[in-house]
């Protein structure tokens, strides 16, 4: 005779999105672990067809409020990679400091306001806040120094439109950063400070053994392009990446899942520290080494402190890039259309960021494909959570689902950009 529990979160909270998780447990063993993903499609792929080549950076940034600019910035490699444009030292060093601007904005946020109540025992920022006011207020002064770059490089901090193909429609003057840097030098102290706080949580044990996918550049850390590397040495550019990765439907969910020559992997900051290690500033490798970070990170719950880690870095390197700012002769290249194809990359502060763009002789777009960190991380997820239940099955109904939401935020999944999450219904037979 089966037994049947049902256990329901009304609402998962600090992620974006909603969804649902059906686990079925029989004999004391995890059976299935699905994670529902039910929200009807949004149809970005199927509306940019019939628009200019120009239209995919604006377009896309409407994916997501929390990182427009890799949506942006993918769309305009795929497209400059397509349309053979290189853009000029200057602008594409611009680029990258706004990309800067985004990962310190995004990891910020989801560190102190989404990710620390989980460690510290509150159910959201505002009742951490009550306790741990400095705490907060050094995530908010790292996210406004983010906010800060969106606003001077992209125009405004949500959706940006100062982005166009072949580079910006207005670039700064030297003097418009000064404020900026204050803003960075407070926010790399802040950064530094939760660094060593957030190595005093405790953290569950638990490794992944999934290959690991992440942009890589020769010279620097990879974060607004790259080519694509892998935990087993492989490597391969953006425009060979549907020859690796596909995509497939499963039967309870409305979102894609990816798969690299039929297997999970995983994408995102644990991928890029691990892969990425050496690129990594000397102060930013410093920290990493205080705070008990090796030269590579596989366990999820550990993800707060890799990101932090990648905040440091991302201040450093906005820094370092301000200070040898040279004010563009021109806002922007010249970006002709030609038929073809065009593929691109970038690092969203969740991961590897996918966009391809079929144009035609006349520049307009005929057929697009966007594949996001969060749809390429689902798998894992749900192999994450099925062992993380496994594992935890003498636990009550409320304690277990705690614990799963915990695991879910490791990952920082921005659902909505490709799905959602909400209700968790426990089956034990």
């Amino acid at each position: 005779m089966s037994h049947r529990r049902q256990l329901k979160v009304g609402s998962l909270a600090r992620v974006e999105g909603e969804g649902a998780l059906r686990i079925v447990v029989a004999d004391g063993h995890v059976e299935t672990a699905e994670l529902n993903i039910y929200e009807p499609p949004r149809f970005f792929e199927a509306f940019l067809r019939g628009r200019a080549y120009t239209e995919p950076p604006d377009i896309t940034s409407r994916i997501c409020g929390i990182c427009p600019v890799a949506y942006q910035t993918s769309a305009c490699n795929a497209l400059e990679q397509l349309c053979d444009v290189e853009l000029d030292r200057p602008l594409a060093e611009l680029r990258r400091l706004l990309y800067c601007g985004e990962w310190i904005s995004s990891h910020s946020l989801h560190i102190h306001m989404l990710h620390i109540p989980d460690f510290l025992g509150y159910p959201d920022a505002i009742a951490l806040a009550a306790d741990h006011r400095e705490l907060v207020e050094q995530g908010l002064a790292m996210k406004k120094a983010g906010n800060a770059l969106l606003e001077l490089l992209g125009g405004r901090a949500i959706h940006p439109v100062n982005i166009r193909l072949g580079g910006f429609y207005s670039v700064p003057e030297p003097t418009d950063f000064a404020p900026v840097i204050e803003l960075l030098c407070r926010a790399r102290d802040c950064a530094v400070n939760t660094a060593r706080f957030a190595a005093g949580f405790e953290f569950p044990e638990l490794e992944l053994e999934y290959e690991l996918l992440a942009a890589t550049e020769p010279y620097r850390y990879a974060v607004d392009t790259g080519a694509v590397h892998t935990s087993t040495g492989l490597r391969f550019s953006a425009a060979e990446f549907p020859d690796h990765v596909r995509e497939y439907q499963v039967p309870h969910s409305t979102a894609l899942h990816a798969m690299l020559y039929g297997e999970r992997y995983l994408t995102g900051p644990l991928a890029r520290y691990t892969l990425n290690y050496h690129q990594l500033s000397p102060s930013a490798r410093q920290v990493a080494a205080e705070i008990g970070l090796g030269t590579e990170c596989r366990n999820p719950f550990r993800s707060i402190l890799v990101r932090v880690v990648e905040v440091l870095y991302a201040i450093e390197e906005a820094l370092s890039l301000i200070a040898g700012y040279e004010r563009p002769f021109r806002a922007a290249v010249p970006v002709t259309p030609r038929a073809g194809t065009g593929h691109g990359v970038s690092e969203a502060p969740r991961g590897l960021l996918y966009h391809r763009y079929e144009v035609d002789d006349h520049g307009i777009v005929r057929s697009a494909t966007i594949i996001p960190p969060t749809s390429q991380n689902q798998a894992v997820m749900e192999d994450d959570l099925r062992r993380v239940v496994s594992e935890n099955l003498e636990l009550d109904d409320a304690a277990l689902a705690a614990l799963c939401e915990r695991a879910i935020r490791n990952y920082d999944p921005c659902i909505s950009c490709s799905a959602h999450f909400l209700d968790i219904d426990v089956v034990r037979r």
